[in-house]
């Protein structure tokens, strides 16, 4: 856990969020500032800077995303469709330097984002 990291804290309960899934690796919670009327942010619970930080050893934790993702798309009702979005660094929009997913649906996902 990095100690000034908003993520992590929401990872270990220090910080109040409206979860929506959490399970050994990852926990997934809806945006304060949602881009969709589905936002949920799905972050794995060990601190990895940014996707560009992963390494192999956490592959295991990139599946744990990648599926969650897919998991609350369903049980969202986002059959229409959705959008997983992680940025990296700061030119790629990266506001919290913990690797995170943006499950984004609800409405007409226009291309391209931003």
């Amino acid at each position: 856990m990095a100690q000034d990291c908003i993520f992590c804290k929401i990872a270990a309960g220090d910080i109040e969020a409206d979860v929506v899934l959490e399970n050994d690796h990852i926990i997934a919670f809806r945006d304060t500032h949602p881009a969709a009327p589905t936002h949920i942010l799905v972050i794995p619970k060990k601190h990895i800077p940014s996707l560009t930080k992963a390494e192999l050893a956490d592959v295991d934790v990139l599946g744990a995303l990648q599926l969650a993702a897919a998991r609350l798309a369903q049980e969202q009702g986002l059959e229409n469709g959705y959008r997983v979005v992680t940025n990296c660094g700061e030119d790629g929009g990266q506001s919290v330097p913990h690797l995170h997913y943006h499950l984004l649906g609800g409405r007409n996902l226009t291309w391209p984002p931003g």
